[in-house]
């Protein structure tokens, strides 16, 4: 039988004026009591249910009181247990107390304060000690469960390492791949045309350069690198007397011809879709003849209407193919800048690439990287001539803001000098 001990008394007591006494006055404070006047019958009762206090005499003649409450803890070890006696040497009782057989003791004749005040005092504590099991056992299994959830989490990063590990392994075979598979495009070209071959060599290294910079994003990095590989895949379609025609003398071509060679963007489009499908390593491709004023091939795209990517890789393009030298490619880039080309992206390739060799004390930098405090170390000027900010000059806040003003209306395309 269970019984909840929350309110419940067992007293023990061979007398039944003082087994009634304590009852009576316990049942007052809506106690729950049970009296028995045998401590054989009330360890067979304690057996078949729980109590939160046991108080017992001590002088009983089927056994005392102390020894009926040592067994009783052996029954219900939780429940707290109450000596009442007349004559007991205080040795005794403070050695039971300190060895918890018992809470407290009661001295007859007892104080109606001192016994409610004494079972208050128990029940508080039988409520402290069930809490405490209560904790205990959640306690246990939690950690049982913690225990649990760890160990299938072990097993979960063990399997998610060897996924990972398999993938990185994917991933390098992946990647090489993907790198012979560029070679492989640049030794078709090579074969096709030694000229097209050496060209795109000299592209990756320069794309290599400008994408290793903070001004490119992780896509439009790859999309730069990308596309300096395959970019010119397209020029496989178009015939061999006509590449050399239009390097040797580009001004004998029919419009006919010039069509075919502006629509190569396209075709190399096309073909890199085979090798590396993402549509921004695509639209560089197709935009990398591109002129900043929107008068290059083939969809007339101007200004940032062009990719980044494309735009840098155009002033790569125009250094390489200019077939000049280069001093005279670098020349040409300049004078073409803010019309063919964009300037920052002209300015990037001048500083990432260091074809020209500066004074140690200067050096090159592109519009968005001035800073308050800067001291240029050659003027800058407006695509007509106009200064607008002297050599030597040290640049403040307000003085940038009004450069870069100027660019948006009219693009500054000078190279950027300034002191270390």
């Amino acid at each position: 039988m269970k019984t909840n001990p929350s309110d419940s008394i067992l007293i023990v007591d061979d007398e039944p004026v003082v087994l009634n006494a304590l009852k009576l006055t316990l049942e007052r404070e809506k106690y729950s009591v049970v009296a028995c006047s045998s401590p054989v019958k009330a360890l067979a009762i304690l057996e078949e249910r729980d109590f939160a206090l046991i108080i017992s005499d001590q002088r009983m003649p089927e056994m005392l009181g102390l020894d009926f409450l040592i067994e009783s803890r052996r029954i219900r070890p939780n429940a707290s247990r109450v000596l009442i006696t007349a004559v007991l040497s205080l040795p005794t009782i403070v050695d039971a107390i300190n060895k918890g057989e018992i809470f407290r003791f009661v001295a007859k004749p007892w104080l109606r304060e001192e016994l409610l005040a004494t079972v208050r005092n128990a029940f508080h504590r039988h409520e402290l000690i069930v809490r405490n099991d209560v904790l205990q056992a959640q306690t246990q299994e939690l950690n049982a469960r913690l225990m649990t959830a760890n160990s299938e989490l072990e097993q979960k990063v063990t399997v998610l390492e060897e996924q990972r590990q398999k993938l990185d392994v994917f991933n390098r075979e992946l990647g090489a791949r993907y790198e012979s598979s560029l070679e492989l495009c640049r030794r078709i070209l090579t074969a096709y045309d030694p000229v097209l071959g050496g060209q795109a060599k000299a592209l990756v290294e320069f794309a290599n350069k400008m994408s290793e910079s903070e001004h490119f994003t992780e896509s439009e990095s790859h999309a730069l690198r990308s596309a300096a590989w395959l970019s010119d895949l397209g020029l496989i379609g178009v015939s061999r007397e006509l590449l050399r025609t239009f390097r040797n003398n580009p001004t004998q071509l029919t419009e006919r011809e010039l069509a075919t060679l502006h629509n190569h963007p396209v075709y190399s489009q096309t073909l890199a879709a085979l090798v590396d499908a993402r549509a921004d390593v695509g639209e560089t491709i197709r935009a990398h003849h591109e002129n900043f004023d929107g008068t290059g091939y083939p969809d007339g795209l101007a200004g940032k209407g062009i990719p980044w990517p494309a735009r840098c890789l155009s002033v790569a393009v125009g250094f390489v193919e200019s077939g000049q030298s280069k001093q005279a490619a670098i020349d040409s880039i300049l004078t073409k800048s803010g019309s063919a080309y964009d300037p920052e992206a002209v300015r990037l390739f001048l500083k990432v690439t260091n074809l020209v060799h500066l004074p140690r004390q200067v050096r090159e930098i592109l519009l968005e990287e001035l800073e308050p405090g800067m001291v240029l170390a050659s003027g800058i000027y407006s695509p007509h001539g106009l200064l607008l900010v002297g050599e030597g000059q040290s640049l403040g806040s307000s003085t940038i803001a009004k450069i870069r003003s100027h660019d948006q209306i009219a693009p500054i395309n000078q190279r950027l000098l300034v002191f270390l």
